[in-house]
């Protein structure tokens, strides 16, 4: 794949591989050329005499490549960088993951070998991140986390089956894109090949999935079989053919498509089905947490570093998860009665729910418009919070009908190149029960100021790849979602929680994110089981058993991952407060976002560090 752009003039042989992409190389020419050049770099330190900012440009441009060509959907596709859409990459085979990591051990060497005497600070930034990034890139490098490659939450199929529609972060609009996507379908296989000799190996280590997961996910798997080509999901980009594509790309993209459905995709398919219903099924394990793993209380550690980037421990995180819940259950308790309900908090969120002054919409479009006026209102009054502010508009797009039974609300960012723009797609399914109480806080986290700022600012801003496409990495998760629940907060600033329903959405939301500390937390480290996260839900959020269940099902198989919402939140909230009392009149609250979220997506200590700056030179 040619990637068509300027490069930057190196004179080191670690960005050979760089320079071959700009080249029109095909991907096999350019890994030959480039396991030559690492080949020579044994023999030959970075450290040359090219200047040290062209050699850290250099390496993290390397860097960024490397890990994109590894896991392009992960890295490089979700994030918004198309030149990747064409490769689905093999992370999971325990060769390319040795090989992986031996690359990033050398780049750790290279990057301590740069001097850093005369970098401004925007280069003393790149390489304190590009050393974060690489230490972070190595923290399952002695777990195997490969021996665990598919849950209901997660999987690479169920991705690619998501991407059928052409509507999400790999758009399906030009007879190139619907062949890159094909690539990917024909290389699917082979993964999936992998996925079971690699759960066997699980099977054998004992490294496997809980069975009331492997239970939860078999029909989706199962969804991914059908009777005929032309009824499955992988088939659905045919059934969507633009009309102005011609003849010729027609009959050619239907004949491979088909062919692959057929005679790759659903055999494969029905390997993985036979394998989950025989094999892995009864080899489930009974157990809920990490800590039941081999090396899992470890491995759980690892997890919390790589999502939260603290170092934290479990018991840390329980201990602040059981304060919040206490502090909003306070809050719910008065926030009741201006609603009209005078009972227990903790089924507030169940009266609301019942109530149908709370539901009053009647069609989609009805529920669209509505997101249409929050939008309108709230970027009315944005300039009053905020200094730096993205130039690309929003667009709101209900999800399509053909995913939002199984979807969640969410923002899909930017492409680099324009094919699509960042998009908060609020999932409707059936528009007479959706609940305005959650509208406000749900924009302000997907939309603006949250999601929207942060993905498109780093489109916006000139950065490095491996900065500029960092809003979906865990690493990136408590900076992304911590923006994005702190964004939350500024309802009160904005005005939109003057209304009591509105600030119920917030507080609900709020609660549901300290919850997750308690109950990740729980289930990981402190032999919670799975039952008792569920009872610990219901009982706290006042939800039915069916929503409890989803959520402790979610957090069983991405642990640590859902902690990042409240501690990255938190801190944010603990810098504002910080500067506030240290700056006086000085403090500027517009300063203050531009200075959280003018570098793009950052590690907490370095936000921390790069606030505390800030403070001690202005106050």
């Amino acid at each position: 794949m040619s990637l068509p752009f300027p490069r930057r003039p190196v004179a080191s042989a670690i960005v050979l591989g760089s320079l071959l992409m700009s080249s029109g190389l095909t991907h096999q020419a350019m890994a030959s050329t480039v396991k030559a050049a690492n080949n020579a770099l044994a023999h030959k330190s970075v450290a040359s005499t090219a200047p040290a900012a062209v050699q850290l440009d250099a390496l993290a441009d390397a860097f960024y490549r490397a890990r994109a060509s590894f896991e392009p959907l992960n890295f490089a596709t979700v994030n918004g960088d198309s030149r990747y859409d064409d490769q689905l990459g093999m992370s999971i085979a325990p060769a390319k993951r040795k090989k992986q990591f031996a690359l990033y051990h050398q780049m750790q060497a290279q990057l301590r070998a740069i001097p850093r005497e005369k970098f401004n600070d925007e280069q003393q930034l790149n390489a304190d991140l590009l050393a974060f990034e690489l230490d972070s890139a190595l923290i399952y490098e002695h777990f195997p986390e490969h021996l665990l490659p598919i849950n209901q939450m997660d999987n690479v199929p169920g991705t690619l089956a998501n991407y059928a529609g052409g509507t999400g972060s790999q758009p399906l609009t030009t007879p190139k894109q619907y062949r890159a996507y094909l690539n990917r379908l024909n290389q699917l296989p082979a993964w999936v090949d992998q996925a079971i000799a690699n759960m066997r190996e699980g099977m054998r280590t004992g490294v496997v999935l809980p069975k009331s997961i492997i239970i939860a996910m078999l029909p989706q798997f199962q969804g991914l079989l059908s009777t005929t080509p032309e009824a499955n999901v992988f088939y659905t980009p045919i059934k969507n053919l633009p009309a102005q594509f011609s003849e010729a790309d027609k009959k050619q993209l239907t004949a491979a498509y088909r062919n692959t459905v057929a005679n790759k995709l659903l055999p494969a398919m029905q390997r993985l089905v036979r394998f989950l219903e025989k094999d892995y099924l009864p080899a489930g394990r009974s157990t809920t947490g990490m800590a039941d793993l081999p090396n899992g209380a470890a491995w759980y550690q690892a997890r919390i570093k790589d999502n939260t980037t603290t170092d934290l421990n479990p018991e840390q995180i329980h201990q602040l998860g059981l304060k919040e819940v206490a502090r909003i259950e306070q809050q719910m308790a008065e926030l009741g009665p201006k609603l009209g309900y005078h009972g227990p908090s903790n089924i507030l969120a169940q009266w609301v729910s019942e109530q149908d002054m709370f539901k009053p919409f009647k069609t989609d479009k009805e529920v669209l418009d509505a997101y249409r006026a929050l939008d309108a209102a709230v970027s009315a009054k944005l300039d009053t919070l905020f200094i730096l502010q993205p130039k690309a508009p929003l667009q709101l797009q209900l999800e399509p009908e053909l995913t939002r039974a199984t979807a969640s609300d969410h923002y899909t960012p930017a492409s680099a190149d324009g094919a699509h723009p960042g998009v908060f797609w609020p999932v409707v399914n059936d528009a007479s029960k959706y609940d305005v109480t959650g509208m406000a806080t749900l924009f302000l986290h997907e939309g603006k100021p949250g999601h929207h700022f942060h993905a498109q600012l780093l489109k916006e801003m000139s950065l490095p790849d491996f900065r500029k496409f960092n809003t979906e990495n865990s690493n990136s998760a408590a900076f992304t979602e911590g923006w994005a629940l702190y964004s939350e907060t500024l309802g009160k600033e904005l005005g939109l929680y003057d209304n009591p329903a509105a600030y119920f959405g917030h507080l609900r939301n709020e609660m549901l994110r300290a919850v997750r500390l308690v109950v990740d937390t729980g289930m990981h480290a402190k032999g919670w089981t799975r039952e008792q996260s569920i009872a610990y839900m219901s009982e706290h959020l006042g939800t039915g058993e069916a929503a409890a269940k989803n959520q402790t099902e979610r957090y069983m198989v991405m642990p640590a991952q859902a902690l990042s919402y409240k501690i990255g939140a938190l801190k944010i909230q603990e810098l504002r407060a910080r500067a506030t009392q240290a700056m006086g009149a000085k403090f500027s609250l517009p300063q203050f976002h531009a200075i959280v979220i003018g570098s793009g997506t950052l590690p907490l200590p370095i936000l921390e560090a790069r606030v505390d700056r800030w403070i001690a030179a202005n106050k």
